[in-house]
Order: structure tokens, then C-alpha cells, then sequence
């Protein structure tokens, strides 16, 4: 029997002057079995980072052909692809193929080895990277229960 998803549940006041977006979220997002805390974490940072209509996390790491979070448009055009973690140079030059735009969010002690192995073709590629302190979403991590409340701005 497969194991099953735990769920999790944060409500989130998003301020971001920048992109002048206030909002108040309610999002479920579903733990897979084989994903720990701290990317469950990246993903719900990368989400409020992100915040805008459309937005969605994907079947994530039950789907391998999706990304971790997209923007798809009403007619199903593929408008933002968010990877989590450090996704291989293939993988992210077929997403710069399929989306108008492509972020990726490292997060954990390995980055700087996967970013300096692979800076020259990652150079090639129309793709932002970002990368959140590991100690910080560590720190995040430990104070998720079932249900949170966060305040982002």
C-alpha cells in the first residue's frame, strides 16, 4: 500500500510593497511521503514569493513531469515553472522550452556544490536562480505544526 501525503495547512498575511500584493492565504499544501519539512518549507516560501492569480502548487514530486509550483493560464498556456531544489541542466532548459518563465529555489547544504558544478551551462540558460540560507529554513521548519499562521511582508 502507498504511503499517503500528509497535509498542512497555513494561513499567511502576504505584504509585498514591492509588487504591491496584499493578501491574506489559505494554503493546503500536501507533504509527500519522501519530502521532508525544510522543502515543504521552500515550497511555501516560494509560493508567497510568487503570489499572484493562477498560481498553483503541482503534484510535485508525484509527478515528475510537472514542476514544484506553475502558472498555467486559463487556455493552458504554461506562463511560470518553479523548481525546488537542484534540478538537473536538462530538465530546466526542456521547462525554459515549455514556460515564458522559470525560477528555481535551492534551499539546502548541497547548493553551492550543485550551482558551482553546473554555473557554465546554467549560464546558457533564460533562468533565475534563487537561494534561501539553509540555518533559516531550517529555523522555519521547526515551528510548523499541522496548522500555522504566518505573517510575510
Amino acid at each position: 500500500m502507498a504511503l499517503k501525503p500528509t497535509i498542512y495547512k497555513f494561513r499567511t498575511a502576504l505584504s509585498d510593497m514591492d509588487r504591491n500584493v496584499y493578501d491574506t492565504l489559505n494554503l493546503t499544501i500536501a507533504m509527500h511521503p519522501s519530502e521532508n519539512v525544510e522543502r515543504m518549507m521552500a515550497r511555501f516560501l516560494a509560493y508567497c514569493l510568487n503570489a499572484q492569480e493562477f498560481l498553483d502548487f503541482t503534484k510535485g514530486l508525484s509527478a515528475i513531469e510537472e514542476p514544484d509550483i506553475w502558472v498555467k493560464t486559463l487556455d493552458d498556456q504554461l506562463m511560470l515553472w518553479i523548481d525546488i531544489g537542484e534540478p538537473a541542466f536538462d530538465r530546466l532548459k526542456k521547462a525554459q522550452n515549455l514556460a515564458r518563465e522559470v525560477k528555481v529555489y535551492s534551499f539546502n547544504t548541497k547548493s553551492e556544490v550543485w550551482w558551482q558544478q553546473g554555473k557554465d551551462k546554467f549560464s546558457q540558460l533564460e533562468v533565475s536562480f534563487y537561494r534561501f540560507d539553509n540555518e533559516q529554513i531550517q529555523t522555519l521548519a521547526g515551528l510548523v505544526d499541522r496548522t500555522r499562521a504566518f505573517s510575510y511582508g
